[in-house]
């Protein structure tokens, strides 16, 4: 018996309105010795999942009432990482598309070959047993140890193997970016481009341009063709970070790439197809900008098809002696010295402060402690030093007008290929106004400049 008929157990749900076929595919399934059920409708196969609780949902796409698109999405909204096989004798390319970003797990056109079924059955009824075993290799860059992050970590690892959409929440500075990385790298686009973009650091007026590109000349600066961010993650992945500051105007565009995976750049008349998955994040309340209607609701169900949560450090404090361990030995081969480890005292300390600043704000502490603890041991003082010290922790306001200022000036370079005159009137600042501002915070033009610039 070969590997891909090798016996596997589990309960498969069929649905579809069609009788016949129903009969047709739990005959397989059967003989097969996989335990069968069947609904001939999506509400009665919601209904069924509620009670039986099967490994493998099987469904028709088009069906009357309730199609399979939709019920796809309705399983996932509380079983997010139940496998569905979707099956279609009318299907296009774009419905194939569509179901597998919102988390299909395959999709087979009719008449459907009985071997090939099988065959994704039995895959995915192995991984469901796999799933209950201990798993490794996955988060290389993510360290935990508590029950909140192990079950957190076991969700992503399923959802790496697949294109699904998914969405981070989390407060500021708990590792969502990280947690992404992980899952493009556990990934089969692993070895294309993972692209990260904070929505909320780059000015409206370029965002778009930044993220579906630009033709030549499509506006005043446009001296070169500028692909765009979803072009350059074309095969990969791509991190919309700060997904809750996207302007309005924005999102409507963005929908439209989750509906049709094609952008238009800036300037452009035709559409350009993107291969890309795609994940976001905020630390803002989503369905609160969704009923204060500073997000759009459409594009928060396209996007939140799988939610996970970065939890605060608060909440994984069991995990704070290895992060500590962890970032001082990233300290120690930065600085090419001895690695540094906190007292015993100080451990307990850390372990029970706020940390509002989440991750972020630990590795703050951790780099002021190590740099200013001439001994091997940083004592209880140093750690109680750090978590006082507020700069570390928090910027001020003029600090962080003065980040976004030099941010600003930097994308409008980038976008104008370092020509100051054109640089300038975006900005709305005469040219003598705008060199200050490039002086102060020590921008050089000239370095943006492309063989295009004057």
């Amino acid at each position: 018996m070969s590997e891909a008929q090798a016996a596997v157990t589990g309960k498969v749900l069929l649905v579809d309105d069609d009788p016949d076929m129903l009969r047709l595919l739990a005959a397989w399934l059967k003989a097969a010795g996989i335990v069968a059920q069947a609904a001939q409708s999506g509400s009665e196969a919601l209904s069924q999942i509620a009670i039986s609780r099967p490994d493998v949902v099987i469904t028709d796409l088009f069906m009357e009432g309730m199609d399979g698109m939709t019920l796809l999405t309705q399983i996932h909204a509380s079983n997010p990482l139940l496998p569905v096989i979707m099956l279609s004798g009318q299907a296009q390319i774009p419905d194939a598309v569509k179901a597998t970003h919102l988390g299909i797990s395959a999709f087979l056109t009719k008449p459907v070959d009985r071997e090939t079924l099988l065959t994704e059955v039995r895959n995915h009824l192995r991984a469901a047993e796999a799933s209950g075993r201990e798993r490794t290799g996955f988060g290389a860059g993510v360290v935990y140890r508590s029950a909140v992050m192990t079950e957190l970590m076991e969700q992503a690892e399923l959802l790496a193997q697949g294109d699904v959409t998914v969405f981070i929440s989390g407060e500021t500075g708990t590792g969502k970016e990280v947690l992404a990385r992980a899952i493009h790298q556990a990934s089969p686009r692993r070895e294309h481009p993972f692209i990260g973009v904070n929505c909320g650091a780059i000015p409206e007026q370029l965002l778009e341009s930044e993220l579906f590109g630009h033709e030549k000349g499509a506006f005043t600066g446009a001296n070169t063709k500028h692909e765009g961010l979803f072009l350059a993650a074309d095969g990969g992945t791509i991190f919309l970070d700060e997904i809750g500051d996207m302007p309005l105007g924005l999102q409507v565009k963005l929908l439209r790439v989750l509906q049709d995976f094609e952008v238009r750049p800036v300037g452009s008349t035709r559409t350009v197809p993107v291969n890309v998955r795609i994940i976001s994040a905020t630390h803002n309340d989503l369905d609160e900008l969704v009923q204060s209607g500073e997000f759009r609701e459409d594009l928060y169900y396209r996007l939140n098809v799988v939610p996970l949560r970065m939890p605060s450090l608060s909440e994984r404090r069991d995990d704070i002696p290895i992060l500590l361990e962890h970032f001082l030995r990233k300290h120690a081969e930065r600085a090419q010295s001895r690695k540094k480890r906190f007292d015993t005292e100080a451990v307990e300390y850390l372990c029970t402060a706020p940390w509002p600043g989440n991750i972020r704000q630990l590795i703050n502490a951790v780099e002021l402690c190590a740099t200013l603890t001439k001994g091997e041991v940083i004592p209880l003082a140093m750690a109680q030093k750090a978590l006082r010290d507020k700069p570390a922790q928090i910027q001020t306001l003029k600090e962080a007008k003065d980040a976004f200022e030099k941010k600003y000036l930097i994308s409008v370079l980038r976008i104008t290929n370092g020509n100051v005159a054109t640089a300038a009137r975006l900005a709305g600042r005469n040219r003598t106004e705008f060199y200050k501002l490039l002086g102060m915070h020590d921008i050089d033009a000239a370095s943006f400049r492309g063989a295009d610039s004057e």
